[in-house]
């Protein structure tokens, strides 16, 4: 439901930019290629985690990313708004403290809301957190 919400939120954002060419359209969806894993390795407790994750939109349409979610409280995105163009990537940058994680391995997922099919992209931080 949050999914179908947020589309519809991004669709009648496209739809209210009046007066001015947009270059996402409503309706026009797109592929993207990105590594469904960030592999940080080995780290000390209490360390940042700082992910860079490459999006490159592979369709014929631009990339609208609508929003990042993260499964905790210890993820924060940073993402850029604007439209990416068909062949063009764009970095998203995502940190873990792992003093708000456990030890061992931690696996962090971010979901990537964007005009996709699925709507919904999953890429997951991993690290393993040593004492």
């Amino acid at each position: 439901m949050k999914k179908v919400f947020l589309m519809t939120a991004l669709s009648l954002g496209l739809l209210s930019c009046g007066g001015g060419e947009t270059e996402a359209q409503v309706g026009q969806y797109t592929t993207i290629e990105v590594q469904e894993l960030y592999n940080a390795g080995s780290v000390a407790k209490g360390e940042i985690v700082e992910a860079e994750i490459e999006v490159k939109n592979t369709g014929d349409y631009p990339l609208v990313i609508a929003n990042i979610s993260a499964a905790c409280a210890c993820t924060v995105s940073e993402y850029s708004e604007d439209p990416i163009k068909p062949g063009e990537t764009t970095i998203i940058k995502a940190s873990v403290n792992t003093d708000e994680t456990g030890k061992g391995v931690i696996k962090k997922p971010i979901s990537i809301l964007a005009n996709t099919r699925p709507s919904a992209t999953v890429v997951m931080i991993q690290a393993t957190v040593l004492d």
